[in-house]
């Protein structure tokens, strides 16, 4: 047999593997990187988070943000990237940046792309709106794409709007998370915990495991000033980056409830993760009034959080604008119960002793409320398995 054949059978025999390993990239989840996943603003892509921070200044999140932003683009180590206009009577800060994202890596070769881009921030009393815009590529030193172009929904899905164009795939996913990676590191800097795999903190080679609480849409609370506290982050307006499978709580390990039958009590120093994913994608519900025929209910509009201030646990609501806020204004105690998508009961109860507000609510604004959480129930879930 001569080196040929040798080397023909060897071929043929590594292209079964090779062809399962590419079946299994396609088999991919990429639920969260379809319709929407890179917004546009007036044709023009523009990645945009808006953070609340209930009890700082303007001048206090400026400071942050100033400190932070010349941090962040300072790690490129590329005189290029560095902050470009700031006008702290305003609240405004805007840098450039030009680093690296890597697509894949290994030991034989290096495929990634050159990405410059915008950042601007705007600061105002309680909360900041981040813009990541102006995104170009340069890839292979001489081939240059712009976001528009490039990684859009008109040019990255398909025409039913259900995949992704295999060639701009890894573009599109990279990007959005890169500016989940930008968002992550402003929550950081406001003291929330970072969720992202160790790992993955600045160099996401590999795919995420877990969704990052940047990914929800809708604004994200974070919820005191000291950076000591551990203060969990999330939002509670539906998203796609948590599938609705991932949502449904196993049963939770605590004492069952008299109260409630079906439920069980949970540890407030231990609050389970699927807490937090609720929070992240489910349906927040407020009552006030302890009698069921005769309560008041509202759905917290402008989302929801979890964490905690000085030791105890606490959880955070917020209504929009034009909510009605008297009744929880009057109160002094509350529920907050999460819903599953699609559930008509609650998977968790959540009942709170509402504290006393840091900040004098603005006109057209939306409200946030804090409460000290006094008991956490959650919704017991048989699983069963399907033996063959």
């Amino acid at each position: 047999m001569n080196k040929f054949t040798i080397l023909f059978l060897t071929l043929l025999l590594a292209l079964p593997v090779a062809m399962k390993a590419e079946s299994a990239k396609e088999k991919r989840d990429d639920t969260r990187y379809l319709t929407g996943a890179v917004p546009e603003v007036d044709g023009k892509v523009v990645f945009s988070k808006e953070f609340q921070i209930p009890g700082m200044s303007q001048a206090q999140i400026y400071d942050t943000i100033m400190k932070w932003m010349q941090e962040r683009l300072k790690e490129n180590k590329n005189i290029e990237s560095r902050v470009v206009f700031s006008d702290e009577a305003k609240g405004t800060v805007a840098g450039i940046g030009e680093e690296w994202i890597v697509f894949s890596s290994s030991a034989l070769s290096l495929d990634r792309t050159l990405i410059n881009y915008q950042i601007t921030v705007t600061c105002k009393p309680g909360n900041c709106l981040v813009e990541l815009e102006k995104i170009r590529f340069t890839y292979r030193e001489t081939e240059k794409y712009k976001a528009e172009e490039w990684i859009t929904d008109k040019y990255a899905l398909n025409k039913a709007k259900t995949k992704l164009v295999r060639g701009l795939a890894k573009w599109r996913r990279k990007t959005v998370d890169f500016a989940d990676d930008i968002f992550m590191d402003v929550a950081v800097a406001f003291g929330a915990p970072d969720t992202r795999p160790k790992a993955e903190k600045k160099k996401k080679e590999e795919e995420k495991t877990t969704p990052s609480i940047v990914a929800a849409a809708g604004p994200i609370v974070i919820g005191g000033t000291d950076k000591k506290t551990d203060i969990k982050v999330t939002t509670a307006e539906p998203a796609n980056t948590v599938p609705a499978a991932t949502l449904t709580p196993a049963t939770p390990v605590g004492k069952a409830s008299s109260d409630m039958p079906g439920y069980v009590e949970i540890d407030l120093k231990q609050i389970p993760g699927e807490v937090y994913a609720l929070m992240g994608s489910g349906k927040l519900v407020i009552s006030i009034g302890k009698d069921e025929f005769n309560m008041t209910n509202m759905t917290a509009n402008a989302g929801g959080a979890l964490g905690y201030q000085s030791g105890k646990a606490v959880a955070y609501c917020t209504l929009s604008p034009d909510q009605s806020y008297d009744a929880i204004e009057k109160a002094d105690n509350y529920t907050l119960k999460l819903y599953a998508p699609n559930q008509t009961t609650p998977s968790a109860v959540i009942e709170c002793k509402k504290l006393p507000s840091q900040t004098t609510p603005q006109a057209g604004q939306p409200r946030t409320y804090v409460g000290e959480i006094v008991k956490l129930l959650m919704k017991k879930i048989i699983r069963l398995q399907q033996w063959k």
